[in-house]
């Protein structure tokens, strides 16, 4: 087998095309076999095998630098730069994270997850190379949709008049993003296709680039000329390869959205090795929202690219017809198209990951609060139980959102609660509303819940008692039920327990009652402290006697970590947290 004899990208230049393309295949094997068996991006690998193949092939990696965006396409690229034995040798296969990672490897230059990044990141590479005098190549490699994000565009317009010297962007064009491509844009590209790289018609002309046209984008032979000719080029260039995602694996072709990103699957029918069957959030409140907007037709829902942060499948789309719509990846224009749509008498809903919200603060602040637009925001995976990746995870969103004046961010603690708070801010007119999504699982309220949140920060007594007072906030509040019981049990003091609902704000009465027969208050909250929620608690607190302790995350980048052993290293489990109360009571 050829990709045994692969260690970096001169054991590569050694073969011939014929044996590249073999190899082509036995790497499209080893992703799909570790795929099936450990999940990850999928269908977006298989596209562009070839294309990786021939960059390596041709160009003087990582003397030249190569810059993939998003960098979850990279699989092959880091087969062919040492990393090979993470992608055949099962033992392994945890070595290795989904993205471009220098600390791997000298051939990764940059750790990023979010997208439209690559032409900015090379751009700063190319106008350095030639303040320091290089020669090297700068290539961008970009796709999946990343071409309508905001940087991307910002990228695209430096550097086809700013870079005087070498700039390579490849776009690799396979007609999706995660789902279907949305965008003029892409009526751009699609006539390009269709006239083989020569319409009049061309985004990338229109910058000021050079522009080269591959219509078979997984022809190792065809990107190898293509790419030889501009090798050492003096201009800024466009390469426009048309590729197949999922090439290679039928099921895959025929699914390019469902195996954008997957879990283990069974390799020759396609599914889900264990498919989760139970409730879950995303769907509940997909399914609420498809029949609020049968009900009422200004209610609209909004994603940015990502319709499995609510598992809006394309039937479920279609059901939704002109009140789903996906803006690309673009939360920037999303945010401020959903105030745009509440100004002008609609009820927006815009849906992603609290990892992309973070690309939104000047437009939350600005287009939203200032003008007090009444849309909906749903936070999906801001929560330590959620993605684990350093790029992906979503523990910063308390901090970032919940200063923001004239924001409302909900904190929901069961279901009922959180579809309850959905209505109330979807036909509310005053307040831009986020709504924080629960990650710990269903839960069921145990009695009624409240409809109307127009009081803002008015906190929610579940249990009264006294000398100790939990506030635990969304998705801890179950571990605060948990605690209030070992308090008792341990200590024999029947605590106060309070759903505290509001992230963006303190019930100052209710904190001030708590003052009367109360010497110590614990918060918990699923999210990083520094600048949080727990800590206005403690604000409020601190000229008086009362004592508070505020649990939740320390302010760190985490990165593939495991769950249990960060909640253990932050005290946040019931019984590291009796033991801190036993040392304060025993004062």
């Amino acid at each position: 087998m050829f990709i045994e004899k692969i260690n970096s990208p001169e054991d590569l230049k050694k073969m011939s095309i014929d044996e590249c393309k073999e190899l082509a295949e036995e790497i499209r094997f080893a992703l799909l076999e570790k795929a099936s068996l450990s999940g990850g991006h999928l269908a977006s690998n298989l596209g562009i095998v070839d294309a990786t193949i021939a960059i390596h092939y041709v160009f003087n990696s990582p003397v030249d630098k190569i810059v993939f965006d998003v960098s979850h396409q990279c699989y092959t690229h880091k087969i062919l730069t040492g990393r090979r034995e993470s992608f055949t040798d099962k033992d392994k296969y945890s070595d290795c994270n989904g993205y471009t990672n220098p600390d791997e490897s000298e051939y990764d230059y940059f750790r990023v997850g979010h997208t439209a990044t690559s032409i900015s990141l090379a751009c700063g590479l190319a106008k350095a190379r030639d303040i320091n005098g290089g020669k090297e190549n700068i290539i961008a490699v970009i796709g999946d949709g990343s071409l309508s994000g905001g940087e991307a565009l910002e990228g695209l317009n430096f550097g086809g008049s700013d870079i005087d010297g070498n700039l390579i962007i490849i776009f690799n064009d396979n007609q999706m993003s995660i789902a279907e491509d949305h965008g003029g844009m892409y009526k751009s590209f699609a006539e390009l296709r269709v006239t083989n790289g020569k319409s009049e018609n061309n985004f990338f002309k229109a910058f000021g680039y050079d522009y080269r046209f591959i219509k078979n984008g997984n022809n190792i032979s065809e990107l190898v000329t293509v790419l030889e000719s501009i090798k050492d080029i003096n201009h800024p260039v466009v390469v426009h390869i048309c590729t197949v995602k999922g090439k290679g694996y039928a099921y895959a072709e025929m699914h390019k959205e469902s195996t954008h990103w997957v879990r283990p699957f069974d390799l020759e029918t396609g599914e889900e090795r264990n498919p989760f069957n139970g409730e879950r959030y995303d769907r509940i409140v997909r399914d609420h929202l498809i029949e609020k907007m049968k009900q009422d037709s200004k209610v609209v829902t909004m994603i940015a690219a990502v319709p499995d942060a609510l598992n809006f499948t394309e039937k479920h789309r279609k059901i939704a017809g002109k009140q789903f719509v996906d803006v690309g990846i673009a939360e920037e224009h999303a945010i401020s198209m959903a105030a745009g749509l509440a100004k002008n008498g609609c009820k927006p809903v815009f849906v992603t990951m609290s990892t992309f919200f973070q690309r939104t603060y000047d437009q939350i602040s600005q287009e939203l609060c200032i003008n007090s637009a009444s849309a909906t925001l749903i936070v999906v995976n801001a929560s330590v139980y959620a993605a684990n990746d350093i790029t992906h995870i979503g523990i910063f969103d308390i901090p970032m959102m919940s200063n923001i004046p004239n924001l409302v961010y909900l904190a929901p603690t069961n279901k009922q609660e959180y579809l309850s708070m959905l209505d109330w801010s979807i036909e509310q007119q005053e307040h831009p509303v986020a709504v924080r999504a629960p990650r710990n699982g269903v839960f069921y309220a145990k009695e009624a819940v409240d409809t109307d949140y127009t009081q803002l920060n008015k906190y929610k007594t579940v249990k009264k008692g006294e000398k100790i007072a939990v506030l635990a906030l969304g998705d801890f509040f179950q571990m605060g039920e948990e605690l209030i019981e070992a308090i008792n049990k341990e200590f024999g003091i029947k605590a106060t327990l309070i759903n505290p609902r509001f992230i963006t704000g303190i019930d100052e009465p209710l904190l001030k009652d708590l003052k009367e027969n109360h010497n110590l208050v614990i918060t918990l909250e699923d999210g990083v402290l520094d600048g949080g929620w727990g800590q206005k608690i403690a604000s409020f607190f601190g000229p008086s006697d009362i004592k508070v302790i505020n649990y939740g995350l320390k302010k760190e980048f985490l990165d593939r970590y495991n769950v249990k052993e960060v909640m253990e290293r932050n005290h946040l489990r019931v019984d590291l947290i009796i033991s801190d109360v036993s040392l304060i009571i025993a004062i």
